[in-house]
């Protein structure tokens, strides 16, 4: 007698039309993220590999372009196409999200439907280009006095300012493309990818200093304790729901009578998601960045002094940058869920729909009440 097919052999063998379906779509998301991996070891021209290496040893493991470096797969130390990432088109998406709201041309677009989400969606590719473009020019200008550079003059900033601008526009292709046609948010995949790959070596590195006795074995475990319960806990905070009863009035509508009925608003804890995190390191980034990048010198003058101290200052782990860093998070939930949700139209709804909240009045009161909650 015949077994039936597993469900591994199920997916696998691609059995019904949905399998198949998932199938396809789970290697297009492989295929392009190997692809994605790829273009990380493909350096700029005209980039000394040795005298690159030496510069990132220089910033030690725990400067602000290490981090940015973690964001990017690797690819900033080894300053490849896709050197910048996908930073410029998340940051563009942040700036169009919110003048999308204050900008009354770009609100009514966003009222229009489908053609107006596309509209929004080329004016970001716009600003992508123009943020990688700046971006691009101010690193391959960096690089030039850091003497990294096989060559220098106008040639080389504009190959490597087209180069690192051409990787980041196909990046943002390949994050839509992999929304379209694969598994999840293109976008968050290629991070994804990028944070991933580093952990083997993270991995290695830390049984490595276990084995030789520099770290305590039962530091290791806390470390790996204290990574699931922050998973744990951002999954929680993800998923959790404050939600705000909503009661219906017993109406007639036509010959029909409708008893009255309760049910709820359900409002995320965090509205704002990960967007204030990405935007407050975005700006931290940049005058650290610029800092670190002109701030380096054998024989460094004034100017070059000051940088150096914004450099140290606003490095990861330092007092500064967490006390900015912390700070800028807070005012960026607070800003962020305030400008793009907006209670008085969710109150206007439910006056209208014959809705109300135990307890308090209709119109401005339940906008107010709505906004106390969530903010």
């Amino acid at each position: 007698m015949a077994k039936g097919p597993t469900a591994a052999s199920a997916i696998l063998g691609g059995e019904g039309p949905k399998f198949s379906e998932l199938r396809k779509r789970l290697f297009f998301l492989i295929g392009a993220l190997i692809i994605y991996r790829i273009g990380t070891f493909i350096p700029v021209p005209g980039i000394d590999p040795v005298a690159l290496e030496s510069f990132f040893e220089q910033m030690g493991s725990g400067s602000i372009l290490s981090m940015f470096n973690m964001f990017s797969g690797g690819a900033l130390e080894r300053l490849s196409i896709f050197a910048l990432g996908i930073m410029p088109y998340i940051s563009a998406s942040i700036i169009m999200q919110m003048m999308s709201v204050v900008v009354p041309s770009l609100a009514a677009l966003k009222k229009e439907g489908e053609a107006g989400r596309r509209k929004i969606t080329q004016y970001t590719r716009y600003g992508t280009v123009g943020l990688a473009l700046f971006q691009s020019i101010a690193a391959a200008s960096a690089l030039q006095t850091q003497g990294v550079t096989l060559y220098t003059g106008p040639s080389f900033i504009f190959i490597a300012a087209t180069t690192l601008v051409t990787g980041t526009m196909f990046l943002m292709w390949l994050g839509e493309q992999i929304t379209e046609r694969g598994i999840g948010n293109g976008i968050s995949m290629i991070i994804l990818a990028g944070i991933v790959a580093g952990l083997p070596a993270a991995i290695a590195g830390t049984a490595e200093l276990v084995r030789t006795g520099e770290m305590a074995s039962i530091t290791a475990i806390l470390m790996l304790l204290g990574g699931i319960a922050a998973i744990v806990f951002v999954t929680y905070m993800e998923r959790a729901q404050r939600r705000i009863t909503v009661n219906y009035a017993r109406r007639q509508q036509g010959r029909k009578m409708f008893q009255a009925q309760s049910t709820h608003l359900p409002f995320k804890i965090n509205m704002s998601g990960v967007i204030p995190p990405i935007f407050a390191s975005s700006i931290l980034m940049f005058p650290a960045t610029i800092a670190q990048f002109f701030g380096q010198a054998a024989d460094p003058n004034a100017a070059q002094r000051v940088l150096q101290t914004i450099g140290a200052n606003l490095g990861p782990g330092q007092p500064v940058y967490v006390l900015l860093y912390a700070a800028m998070i807070v005012f960026f939930c607070f800003f962020y869920t305030a400008l793009m949700y907006n209670s008085k139209d969710t109150a206007d709804n439910l006056k209208k729909s014959g809705a109300f909240l135990p307890g308090i009045r209709p119109g401005a009161h339940t906008a107010e009440y709505i906004d106390r909650v969530l903010t």
